[in-house]
């Protein structure tokens, strides 16, 4: 009989199909290997797209869950890049390379949209997470860097810029990863500047596409914008070897940590006018922003004349029940979100600066044990599909019709 016939065939043939269904399941959902030898086609350069500074940029993760460990699918990833381009950004910021699946799978969407419809644009602004020896435990040694770790997530951004050169247009070593208060991961500069060094090599040997820019992404302090115990003679050779500087700034923590800007009137909390009170503090916070890029340009400029500096995060989170809540700094909140967002855009469109905005979707595993805590509300969506204040005009608009997130429309918030 046929099937017994099967059943004795030699079992290599048998491990063969195993093997191959294998292989197809990890391409689909994002499996180890990339194709590093595909020919890409051509796109613009990061000179390109930054010139100008009218690229809309936002960071991204699209975790929806309380956990990491539930990555999210290719067909998830898709259904938010659709949404973010009907917005009309154009490139997203990850943060790891290797650590979790995700950005694999990043690259397969954006492939997948681009062979569904060819004029599709999503750029990558390339997370090489770096750690510290010993990170994330009660002993970290920030004189010396996890090298294992860290190599792994270099390999991996050079398989992928070598993959997705049409799609990779900056990769930024470490995410705050020399600023001190990153106690649990920190190192310093001497690890950063390493690596940034190892990619401009692989540049000018053409093992990745020479108009890759190459940055870390930190806290405007770390770039020599604070205090002068950070400007060194390695910060400085840092910001003669990376193409640009990408700087982060972030007033709504200041408004518990260094709150006197915030605090600087009796107008927060409201006891006259709410709606012109809480323009005021944004103003004031907007303006606190500018002058940390300001300083951090003062310094950058003082070393390498013209380097461009661009905003590589910064964001305001629309809900807090802690420091920005209302018994603290009372910061938190939708319109603050949109007023901020849109202060910090005109200004920076008008100075010629690209602003990473931080971020795309609420990610709840950020304070999975404290839902209503603030690291879990910076998103413009929240796990509820509701658009936040800041995208109603867009919403009103009709950019976000028909577009669904976990099978599910884009409604408008109802915040007040």
């Amino acid at each position: 009989m046929k099937i017994n016939c099967a059943v004795k065939k030699p079992r290599v043939r048998l491990l063969g199909i195993l093997l191959a269904m294998v292989l197809l399941v990890a391409g689909c959902e994002g499996g180890s290997r990339v194709d590093t030898k595909r020919e890409q086609p051509q796109t613009p350069s990061a000179a390109e797209l930054f010139g100008g500074g009218q690229l809309q940029a936002i960071a991204y993760g699209g975790y929806r869950s309380a956990t990491r460990a539930v990555v999210p699918t290719v067909e998830d990833i898709k259904e938010d890049l659709r949404i973010l381009a009907g917005l009309g950004f154009k490139m997203i910021r990850t943060y790891n390379t290797q650590q979790f699946d995700e950005t694999r799978r990043i690259f397969l969407a954006i492939e997948a949209l681009q062979a569904e419809d060819p004029t599709f644009e999503m750029y990558v602004m390339l997370g090489v997470w770096i750690d510290c020896a010993g990170a994330w435990t009660d002993t970290p040694n920030h004189d010396e860097e996890d090298l294992l770790a860290n190599q792994r997530e270099v390999d991996a951004a050079v398989e992928f810029a070598k993959a997705y050169s049409n799609i990779v247009k900056v990769i930024a070593v470490g995410n705050e990863a020399m600023v001190r208060w990153a106690a649990a991961y920190y190192v310093q500069p001497k690890v950063v500047l390493k690596w940034v060094q190892h990619f401009q090599a692989l540049k000018q040997a053409g093992e990745i596409e020479s108009g890759i820019w190459v940055t870390s992404s930190d806290n405007f302090a770390s770039w020599g914008g604070g205090e002068a115990s950070y400007q060194t003679p390695t910060l400085d050779a840092l910001i003669l070897a990376v193409d640009f500087v990408s700087m982060h700034t972030y007033p709504f923590h200041d408004t518990h940590y260094n709150p006197a800007f915030w605090n600087q009137h009796s107008d927060v909390p409201s006891t006259r006018d709410p709606q012109a009170d809480v323009s005021a503090a944004m103003a004031r916070a907007a303006a606190y922003a500018q002058d940390q890029y300001a300083s951090t340009k003062h310094y950058v400029w003082r070393v390498d004349p013209g380097k461009a500096i661009h905003i590589g995060e910064t964001g305001w989170a629309s809900r807090d029940n802690r420091f920005y809540g209302p018994d603290g700094s009372n910061a938190a909140g939708e319109r603050q979100q949109q007023l901020y967002f849109e202060l910090m855009t005109a200004w920076a469109r008008a100075a010629g600066i690209v602003l990473v905005l931080f971020e795309a979707f609420d990610e709840p595993w950020k304070d999975a044990k404290n839902p209503g805590g603030s690291e879990n509300h910076f998103g413009l969506i929240d796990g509820q599909n509701r658009a936040k204040r800041v995208l109603w005009d867009k919403f009103d608009a009709g950019r976000l019709q028909g577009l669904k997130r976990g099978g599910q429309p884009i409604v408008r918030s109802g915040a007040p």
